[in-house]
């Protein structure tokens, strides 16, 4: 057993899948079965069962996840210490984004990173909510933008902004003419979402679901993108964050603050280690700070939510 085989066999106990695990490894499906069953034979034990296209962790894959967590993380920071012993300390910084919030902070926040850190390499990731915080807990990733405050124990959170849930119709809707939208109107609407996995779906789902009422969902796509270029060309709506007009920037498309009651939406740094990311955390929180009204801030950005 060694720590590329523990690397491995993480992977695979979090996705369950092997196709999954090796897409996220990088690595193809026969050498990473391979690995395992290596695995296996090394130690003895049989780690999963194999059954309905998943991967059932037995009671000794439990055990060896829990023990393999902080083997791989001290590792990690054993492998960094060094480096900074040497005087070539990790110039990395991964970033896990939602999608629905990339478009209006990452361009801008890109090119200050290069002039305020220049030899820093920033991996940016456009991810689900829970993506983000799944990666964050397994450390793939160091930080995440997202909505807080996090919905994962062991999980920290920094306000950056606030925004709030607006619908988004073509410009020959209906509704066109109101200057605003009831939610309970906003229910009756079929609409374009995007897929349950989303954070935004879902907060949309709660709210409707504290009314009694479910969407009603014609179409969904997974990528806020697609939505927006499809929307003009249909008789649905849609339901986004208000920042993420910034991006769209399409005359066909009319934007529509929700009432009665508004939804409001926090949008902020999300991680796993305080003290050992809190250089990282500063420094992102300080060049955004500069794409954000402080008019939109509803509380000071330096309040953390655990």
């Amino acid at each position: 057993m060694d720590f590329r085989q523990l690397r491995y066999f993480v992977a695979v106990y979090e996705e369950g899948h092997v196709g999954r695990a090796a897409e996220r490894l990088s690595l193809s499906q026969p050498a990473l079965s391979q690995q395992i069953r290596q695995l296996e034979h090394s130690l003895d034990v049989s780690l999963f069962e194999r059954g309905n296209k998943r991967l059932l962790p037995t009671l000794a894959a439990h055990t060896l996840y829990n023990h393999a967590l902080p083997l791989l993380d001290g590792l990690q920071r054993a492998r960094e210490a060094l480096r900074n012993f040497k005087g070539q300390a990790l110039r990395t910084l991964a970033i896990g984004v939602l999608q629905t919030v990339r478009p209006s902070l990452v361009p801008q926040l890109l090119d200050r990173v290069r002039k305020a850190q220049p030899h820093l390499v920033v991996q940016i990731y456009e991810l689900s909510g829970l993506e983000i915080e799944r990666r964050l807990l397994n450390g793939t990733l160091d930080i995440g933008i997202s909505y807080l405050p996090p919905r994962q124990p062991g999980l920290h959170g920094l306000l950056l902004y606030e925004d709030e849930l607006q619908l988004v119709i073509p410009n020959t809707h209906p509704l066109r003419e109101f200057k605003k939208v009831s939610l309970k109107q906003a229910a009756e609407l079929p609409m374009l979402l995007l897929g349950e996995e989303f954070q935004v779906r879902q907060i949309w789902q709660t709210q409707l679901a504290n009314l009694g009422r479910r969407p009603q969902v014609q179409a969904e796509m997974n990528n806020m993108g697609g939505i927006l270029d499809s929307l003009a060309h249909t008789s649905l709506a849609t339901v986004l964050p208000g920042r993420a007009q910034e991006a769209a920037q399409d005359p066909a498309l009319l934007w529509k603050p929700l009432s009665e009651p508004r939804v409001p939406l926090k949008v902020g740094l999300v991680f796993r280690d305080a003290q050992r990311q809190q250089a990282s955390v500063e420094l992102l929180r300080t060049l955004l700070e500069e794409e954000i009204d402080p008019r939109q801030i509803g509380v000071s950005p330096l309040d953390v939510l655990g």
